[in-house]
């Protein structure tokens, strides 16, 4: 576990706002929103960000994803719960997340475009950017998740 490095937040009020200006035009963009949790959701698990991940799966469980749907994001292709649209979805979040590693291949655009519009395609890589965006604020100053109250067994 690590310690909290300090508030980016608080640390430059500007530079956080901007953020969250950026996050605003994500959750007003149109786009769906189980796209919108799959997106950030699937990129926290990539970055490691417990923070987000610990956010983001609490989030979708409130939106009415199902439990199945939430847990089996870390291995994705591996479960044939997600739909085309979220898998093409899914591999083209992979490939923007890990851009040095991938460079963005032709296949991941190919399967996105066969079932995104352009303006949606331009929309969901804005969203994947901004969820990086937080990921690498929360990850590199160490934010600290809330603790929930342990489950008691019955």
């Amino acid at each position: 576990m690590h310690h909290p490095r300090m508030n980016f937040a608080k640390a430059s009020q500007d530079a956080y706002k901007a953020v969250l200006d950026l996050e605003n035009y994500v959750q007003k963009s149109g786009l769906e929103r189980r796209f919108i949790h799959l997106i950030k959701l699937r990129a926290s698990i990539i970055n490691g960000c417990a923070y987000c991940v610990d956010m983001h799966s609490k989030e979708s469980r409130h939106d009415g994803l199902s439990e199945q749907w939430i847990n089996l994001m870390s291995v994705w292709w591996e479960s044939p719960v997600y739909d085309d649209r979220e898998r093409a979805l899914l591999t083209w979040v992979d490939a923007v997340t890990r851009i040095a590693d991938t460079g963005i291949p032709d296949s991941a655009y190919e399967a996105l475009k066969a079932h995104f519009t352009e303006e949606e395609m331009t929309k969901i890589t804005v969203a994947i950017g901004a969820i990086n965006i937080w990921n690498r604020l929360a990850v590199g100053f160490r934010a600290q998740h809330p603790i929930d109250k342990p489950a008691q067994a019955a």
